[in-house]
């Protein structure tokens, strides 16, 4: 079951902080959403493998990777962890690369943009804890929901 961003603004308006990235979609799963697990990272996607690489509980993962679009986040192989792993979706506050790739697989990804150059890989960076781009506090545990119009959040789970 999805569920439309548009209408959750409508029904919550006090409830949901929509985050303010025009954001590219990726993947075949066009809508998505599920509790929030978070990393920072700046141009290193060696903490995302080893998040991906865990049993994601239908949660979404958020890559606060500073909006850098020097070097890919996430790549076909992590997209690929995703869906082998139970993750709901993939939200990147940076770029991702094998987008041709990751658009044929069964994953919801979102990302500023593209680079083919990938990541380094020395494991710097922050997990779960409150991040914030766009608007937006991202804090472990509240719920994100994704599709074409936007991402938005809540501290609550808005459905049943």
């Amino acid at each position: 079951m999805t569920f439309a961003t548009a209408d959750l603004c409508d029904a919550h308006p006090d409830v949901v902080k929509v985050c303010h990235i025009p954001f590219r979609s990726f993947g075949q799963v066009t809508a998505f959403h599920g509790p929030i697990r978070t990393l920072s990272v700046l141009d290193d996607n060696a903490l995302v493998r080893q998040a991906l690489e865990r049993p994601g509980q239908r949660a979404v993962l958020v890559v606060n990777g500073g909006g850098s679009l020097k070097r890919a986040l996430v790549g076909d192989n992590l997209a690929k962890l995703a869906i082998d792993n139970g993750w709901a979706g993939i939200i990147v506050h940076g770029a991702i690369r094998d987008s041709a790739v990751i658009d044929s697989m069964g994953i919801g990804i979102k990302a500023v943009g593209t680079v083919p150059l990938r990541a380094d890989r020395d494991a710097i960076g922050e997990i779960d804890i409150p991040t914030a781009f766009g608007g937006v506090i991202f804090t472990p545990g509240d719920w994100l929901y994704a599709d074409a119009d936007g991402v938005v959040v809540s501290a609550e789970r808005l459905h049943g």
